[in-house]
């Protein structure tokens, strides 16, 4: 008979994995909206304007790419989290297309996933 869910222990682990990449997903985002926030403001020694419009125009740009860098990381955050939630649950590598069980490796390299790679690969 193959198994239906993770044992408690085999969650701490994935548990543990989360909250290592949570940690440093959420101090990457803190990064990104510092720089998004506080950029550093030395316009005042500019002395050509048309140099001072194209370095505007990339900060402009600049600024795009982050918050959307941003975004992407905030996205990755609450995947993370509501992953935390499935532990709790202990539905967490299950897959929401199959129910079966997500390969450990699958998990480790993608711990906020709900698909198998086989349900992944038929989308």
């Amino acid at each position: 008979m193959s198994a239906t869910r993770y044992s408690d222990s085999e969650l701490e682990e994935f548990r543990d994995l989360i909250n290592s990449k949570l940690d440093k997903a959420k101090k990457e985002l803190k990064y990104l909206q510092d720089s998004l926030y506080n950029p550093n403001d030395d316009s005042a020694i500019e002395s050509l304007a048309g140099q001072k419009l194209m370095e505007e125009a990339a900060d402009v740009q600049e600024r795009e790419q982050m918050s959307q860098l941003a975004e992407r990381q905030q996205k990755f955050i609450n995947n993370l989290e509501e992953a935390l939630v499935r532990i709790q649950n202990k539905t967490y590598g299950i897959c929401k297309v199959t129910g079966k069980l997500i390969s450990k490796e699958r998990l480790r390299a993608v711990p906020h996933t709900t698909m198998s790679i086989d349900a992944k690969n038929q989308q």
